[in-house]
């Protein structure tokens, strides 16, 4: 596959700082509900991507090492949460007392999100037990999250979607070029980081760990982060140097990119530049035939986190996006 650009916010030129004034944090509620988001601004610039063959634990797919230019975004300041992520699922009172049946359904019609698909019913409670207001929203496949992005985007008339790899590198490295945002020394990690060792077999509350430089959180660890890409082992050898917000284009149902490890991995997993490829086995105990187009059975380490491009695309171009079938992703 060649390095495409993408749909939603490319360009062939430099990426221009943001406007200061229209590009600041900010925390926005999702209407009809109690229930809010914060969002942190990414500056574009440009990052060599990938890691050096010097990094201690460094895969072949990390590399070789390429400039990649990125345009600026807001970013997700956690993980996306089962409070949010059932709002949703079910658009009625989930259970979650900061949300009422009445709270939930409102504004549905003037935004026309009552016409966007929802998840089909799990067959287990999907956080399995390791909790769920405040935690991070895991087991659904990257279709759901697309659709929950196309929902958001209804509620709140702001553009919502997966980072690219290429941009999710960007803000965790936040301007370093160590194996992890806080250096590389990996010994340091509990102190930002729910991972294998220190995470007693579940995932945690999002937050509960230090930022990285730009405030993020949890960009190692908690629960692995879905990209809008096809994982290509080759892809840095293909790409070109100084590439303008590069993306693997999906072509088949597997395997995408995940990034940032989980609270299932070893720390190496963890590492700012580590690639996981998402697997068939992801739905091994799914007992429906065809398997769900929503729901991952057997990855309670992987959820995702939304960005916002600062270039809103055209309203065909989000259609484009969203409107992907399932089969193709």
């Amino acid at each position: 596959m060649s390095i495409s650009t993408c749909l939603l916010a490319q360009s062939s030129t430099k990426p221009q700082p943001a406007k200061s004034a229209d590009f600041a944090a900010y925390t926005e509620q999702i209407p009809g509900t109690k229930i809010s988001f914060d969002m942190v601004p990414i500056q574009g610039g440009e990052y060599l991507m990938g890691s050096p063959a010097t990094e201690a634990s460094r895969k072949e797919d990390e590399g070789p090492q390429h400039t990649v230019k990125i345009e600026p975004f807001w970013m997700g300041k956690h993980e996306i949460t089962w409070d949010e992520y059932e709002l949703f699922m079910y658009q009625e009172k989930t259970g979650n007392p900061a949300v009422s049946a009445a709270d939930t359904k409102a504004k549905t019609a003037d935004t026309g999100t009552d016409a966007i698909s929802t998840p089909s019913p799990p067959y287990v409670d999907m956080s399995f037990g390791m909790g769920k207001y405040g935690f991070p929203a895991v087991n659904m496949t990257q279709y759901a999250a697309r659709m929950y992005c196309k929902w958001l985007s209804a509620k709140t008339g702001h553009f919502y979607r997966l980072p690219t790899e290429a941009e999710w590198e960007y803000a965790c490295r936040a301007n370093t070029k160590t194996a992890y945002h806080f250096g590389d020394d990996p010994a340091q990690l509990n102190e930002y980081a729910w991972h294998y060792e220190n995470s007693n077999s579940a995932y945690k509350k999002v937050g509960t760990k230090k930022p990285n430089p730009w405030g993020l959180y949890d960009m190692h660890g908690n629960v692995a982060e879905m990209t809008l890409d096809q994982y290509l082992p080759d892809f840095y050898a293909k790409s070109k140097q100084g590439a303008v917000n590069p993306w693997s284009i999906p072509k088949d149902l597997y395997p995408h990119t995940s990034r940032g490890g989980s609270w299932d991995d070893d720390k190496d997993r963890l590492r700012s530049a580590a690639r996981i490829p998402s697997k068939p086995t992801w739905k091994k105990r799914d007992p429906q035939i065809p398997r769900s187009d929503w729901w991952f059975t057997d990855a309670s380490f992987s959820g995702f986190r939304i960005i916002r491009p600062v270039k809103q695309p055209t309203k065909a171009e989000m259609e484009a996006y969203y409107t992907k079938p399932p089969e193709d992703i």
